[in-house]
């Protein structure tokens, strides 16, 4: 692997609910290259989002240590999460939260007026096969397009990370594998250390690498020998 992004040492995360400890993640160790794209599988109540959400800076670790470049983001204060999610981390999630009023574009600028290095909105729409549709309102939209006007918004600011949790969640097969192609194209062309959280199997194969929780830990971490682009595969 070249030099990793990422660092993540005996990660845990608990829970209190009321008088019971809920031990969310139990001693995760990973590590992510740049520019690398990784699919991260797992049963619900496996740790997969709690994982994610500590990686961007959404949630605190319990213990471990967590390092992206020279970030130690586990003990970091609000402000220096806040900082870190701004600067490097574009986020994607299963519902679009879009806002209604806005045209594509607009949803786009709202991100593009407080990064530090953005491209235009309009770049990044076209990036995700919208150019034709950037004046759109999200009603005037299906909902792979909402999808990839998401992605549009993560990826405008440049940022050198793109979480994105059940991103197809809410799709049928054709209009996923159209949101995949996205992911894809964008991970190949900005660089961006890309992680996707599904629970559907099929798309382990358009990955570098398959990162598998269960019960809070990382239990298999293989690299995918050959990987097959979004078009071939289906669900």
């Amino acid at each position: 692997m070249a030099e990793p992004l990422f660092r993540i040492r005996d990660l845990t995360k608990t829970y209190a609910r009321g008088a019971v400890a809920v031990q969310a993640l139990r001693g995760v160790n990973f590590q992510a290259a740049a520019g690398e794209f990784v699919v991260i599988l797992g049963p619900s109540g496996s740790g997969k989002s709690t994982f994610l959400n500590i990686l961007g800076g959404l949630d605190s670790a319990t213990s471990g240590e967590v390092t992206f470049q020279d970030h130690h983001l586990t003990g970091a204060s609000d402000t220096a999460l806040t900082a870190y999610r701004r600067d490097h981390v574009g986020f994607v999630f299963q519902f679009y939260n879009l806002v209604p009023s806005l045209t594509a574009r607009e949803n786009v600028q709202l991100v593009t007026e407080i990064a530090r290095r953005p491209m235009k909105p309009e770049e990044a729409l076209a990036m995700v096969g919208l150019a034709e549709r950037m004046d759109h309102f999200p009603a005037e939209l299906s909902g792979g397009e909402q999808q990839r006007v998401a992605i549009a918004r993560a990826i405008a600011k440049n940022p050198e990370v793109l979480l994105c949790d059940e991103p197809t969640g809410a799709l049928d097969s054709a209009t996923g594998v159209q949101v995949l192609e996205a992911l894809v194209s964008v991970n190949a062309r900005i660089g961006a250390t890309t992680l996707v959280i599904t629970h559907n199997a099929a798309i382990q194969d358009i990955a570098d690498r398959v990162v598998r929780f269960a019960n809070g830990q990382l239990v298999e971490d293989t690299p995918v020998t050959r990987r097959r682009k979004p078009s071939e595969i289906s669900w």
